[in-house]
């Protein structure tokens, strides 16, 4: 049968390019199921790297450093891959303000640093960012409200109900959307207030395609007491779920159009096998066996699935290149949503899953489709088919 594979091939491509209005309205089908689903997939990669960069870029990185010696410089963390390393200092205490408290986590940041790798400025909603060398501070709305107080008024930090505290001037107050940052946390200038000298924690963002995996091994054979890391997939938990879930949808949503493509393809192929009965009954006649047939049919189906599917890659990868430069803005669909809180620009991309799985399926799906035909073919006696013409 192999030998005979070439000639088999001939005879299914005569059968397409006989039949050219079929043929066309199969593969316009086929093509565009394979180029919209490409663009799609890459669609939904684009928006998972969203969710990741805006949710990364706000404020906590790619990786976390926690309980850092105080003797560990930044330059110690600067390895290959790493954009910034931000260095941070948290401190437990109270805010208080004309008698009103509030609990809060001050963190000792350096402002400039900070405006270079995060987005926090930008969220600012009254007031101001942080300048270096200042003795203020900024606060979420929330604590801000609580406190009852503006930019420009006076608050004093204490570690204690019984200490007289730190005065801190109001510089501006944020909201981020995210819970953890938007509650019972305060930011504050590098040495705004006299603390003993602590622990600090890393903040590390990563140049853009390095996996942070590689980052966080590096760490132990260069650092002797190098504290622990933790990758924003560990730390982010919900937000990793998310994406495994638009993974999966990606995917039922594709065996779901293929699935119907599938079926429109082996209808077609019915009626096409039907309108062109008589030359099958022939070639049964002249001793064509039923496996010839089968071969002949999927033949056809496959070389319909191919030629589509490969001008249906290429323009799905034209689409998204195109787009993936541009961009495209889904701002007023994503402002209320907490990934996107940095920017609701969306740019497709192209991996493996985006670009091989809906040729695949097409062509999978296609072979399935001509079973159906080809047992319509096989299970008919060439008298009968002859006799009934």
């Amino acid at each position: 049968m192999l030998k005979d594979f070439p000639f088999w091939a001939q005879i299914a491509s005569r059968f397409l390019i006989r039949s050219t209005r079929a043929t066309f309205v199969l593969s316009l089908m086929i093509l565009s199921a394979v180029s919209v689903m490409i663009f799609l997939s890459a669609m939904a990669v684009g928006v998972n790297d969203a969710m990741i960069r805006n949710s990364v870029g706000l404020y906590s990185g790619n990786i976390t450093g926690f309980d850092l010696p105080p003797d560990l410089a930044q330059k110690d963390l600067q390895v290959e891959g790493v954009r910034h390393v931000l260095k941070r200092t948290t401190t437990p205490g109270i805010l208080f303000h004309e008698g009103r408290v509030e609990t809060i986590a001050l963190i000792e940041v350096d402002p400039e640093e900070e405006a270079k790798a995060t987005a926090m400025p930008k969220k600012t909603i009254a007031g101001r960012y942080l300048r270096n060398g200042e003795r203020g501070v900024f606060l979420s709305l929330f604590t801000a409200e609580g406190l009852r107080v503006e930019p420009g008024d006076t608050v004093n930090f204490s570690l204690g109900l019984r200490d007289k505290g730190f005065p801190l001037t109001v510089a501006g107050t944020y909201r981020t959307g995210f819970e953890q940052l938007d509650r019972g946390v305060a930011f504050c200038p590098r040495n705004a207030i006299d603390l003993p000298e602590a622990g600090w924690s890393a903040a590390i963002f990563l140049e853009e395609g390095i996996d942070s995996s590689v980052v966080t091994g590096a760490y132990p054979r260069r650092l002797a007491e190098a504290g622990h890391f933790k990758p924003w997939a560990d730390l982010m938990p919900d937000l990793r779920q998310l994406i495994d879930l638009n993974y999966v949808s990606m995917g039922i949503v594709l065996i779901l159009v293929f699935g119907v493509v599938s079926l429109g393809v082996g209808c077609a192929f019915v009626i096409f096998i039907l309108k062109n009965l008589r030359e099958f009954g022939i070639m049964k006649a002249l001793g064509v066996t039923s496996q010839e047939m089968a071969t002949l049919i999927i033949l056809k189906v496959a070389l319909v699935s191919l030629a589509a599917s490969g001008l249906g890659v290429l323009l799905g990868t034209l689409a998204t290149l195109l787009f993936g430069e541009v961009g495209i803005d889904l701002t007023h669909l994503t402002s209320q949503n907490r990934y996107f809180t940095v920017s609701g620009m969306i740019f497709p991309r192209l991996t493996s899953f985006s670009l091989l799985t809906p040729p695949l399926l097409s062509l999978g799906s296609g072979l399935v489709a001509a079973l159906w035909p080809a047992v319509l073919v096989i299970r008919k006696r060439a008298a009968d088919i002859l006799r009934a013409i």
